[in-house]
């Protein structure tokens, strides 16, 4: 574990880093979705690689519907934090197998976006 303080807008904060091997990456589990603040309508999650919010922030665009076939690092929607726009990128090749997300919604880091298979 690494210490590092951080400034963010004037506050410091303390993070501490922990640098994990792509296998124990891979097993280990990951955090549960945050809630989505104000979702049109419940989502069921598709099948496959899910991507989640980095941070919490606003939908600015999507750019992919249910179905589409998609390339690793295509753009899939932006997401503004801190007033910046964020592109939020597909990890894999596949075909998007849903979407949790609309233009203009609020979300938590680890909301689902959507998931790629």
């Amino acid at each position: 574990m690494k210490k590092y303080k951080v400034n963010v807008n004037g506050t410091m904060y303390e993070v501490e880093i922990e640098l994990m091997s792509e296998n124990e990456a891979k097993t280990s589990t990951a955090p549960a979705a945050a809630p989505v603040a104000a979702p049109a309508a419940p989502v069921a999650a598709g099948e496959g690689e899910k991507i989640e919010s980095p941070m919490p922030g606003t939908i600015l665009a999507v750019n992919v519907n249910n179905g589409d076939v998609v390339k690793k690092g295509q753009v899939l929607m932006i997401l503004e934090a801190m007033k910046m726009e964020n592109e939020i990128m597909a990890g894999c090749d596949g075909t998007v197998t849903s979407v949790a997300v609309t233009k203009g919604q609020s979300v938590e880091t680890g909301a689902l976006l959507c998931t790629i298979k």
